[in-house]
């Protein structure tokens, strides 16, 4: 008995009228108009001057004019046969690129003299300034960019986080630290003492007392007769506080008191 040979699994290259092509076709035609050939493409009759005169090493103060213009019209011939709407502004420097040449074959009337300068001189001003471009151009290019260089990062703000910052005008809590530093200074009596205060302790027993009276007057929560020091050190519970969003400082309205209350006290 014949086993049937399946047969290989071929991925077909194209399809013709649905039907897959696994294969080139022997009597396969291209007619010679399909091809075409990409030139080297330019921004502008300058980019392709400066092209040909750094092709050919050529001295840009001192460009040969003759040799410059047959081949900036060759190129142009050829653009010629493919567009001519994109060789419109190459016709246009090849005219000015004949006057040039002209200018320079012909002889000079004797009363011209010295005045009239060389003809190639505003074709090098504008030359020598749009090389200065295109380098700044390659040099800006060469820049890191996002998105091709790096990546950008997404920061995402927690609105909450965003509104942890007192309610409070800067300068009512400007004043009323000053008003607890001058108490602090009347009430000072000289006295040597060396102790540890902490920030954290403070901060509990500020939560401890919020808890009970849950709102208090800014002032209520320093005592100026212990000292500078504690007064600085409750001044940064209170500010830590709010920047963990465990209290909330509020004021009605400029210059009024400043009150401050416990968003939600944690057991102490």
């Amino acid at each position: 008995m014949m086993q049937a040979v399946e047969a290989p699994n071929v991925t077909p290259i194209a399809k013709y009228h649905g039907e897959p092509v696994l294969e080139l076709p022997h009597d396969l035609y291209i007619p010679p108009d399909a091809l075409e050939v990409f030139l080297d493409t330019f921004e502008g009759p300058l980019d392709l001057l400066l092209y040909l005169i750094r092709q050919n090493n050529l001295d840009v103060l001192n460009i040969p004019m003759a040799r410059l213009t047959a081949q900036y019209l060759e190129y142009v011939e050829l653009m010629r046969q493919r567009s001519l709407e994109l060789a419109a502004e190459y016709l246009v420097m090849a005219a000015v690129l004949i006057e040039i040449k002209s200018r320079m074959l012909l002889p000079r009337p004797p009363t011209a003299g010295e005045e009239e300068g060389d003809p190639r001189a505003e074709l090098v001003r504008r030359l020598l300034a749009y090389e200065q471009m295109k380098l700044a151009a390659q040099r800006l290019d060469a820049l890191p960019q996002a998105g091709r260089d790096f990546a950008l990062v997404q920061v995402y703000i927690d609105r909450a986080a965003a509104h942890a910052l007192p309610d409070v005008h800067s300068e009512d809590l400007r004043q009323a630290w000053l008003w607890l530093l001058q108490r602090a200074n009347v009430n000072r009596h000289h006295r040597i003492t060396r102790g540890q205060l902490s920030v954290r302790e403070q901060m509990s027993l500020i939560l401890r007392r919020l808890q009970e009276a849950r709102l208090l007057e800014f002032t209520q929560l320093f005592v100026p007769e212990e000292g500078v020091p504690k007064l600085v050190v409750t001044f940064l519970a209170i500010l830590e506080l709010a920047r963990e969003t465990l209290i909330d400082v509020t004021q009605q309205a400029p210059y009024a008191p400043i009150y401050v209350k416990a968003t939600h006290v944690p057991a102490i």
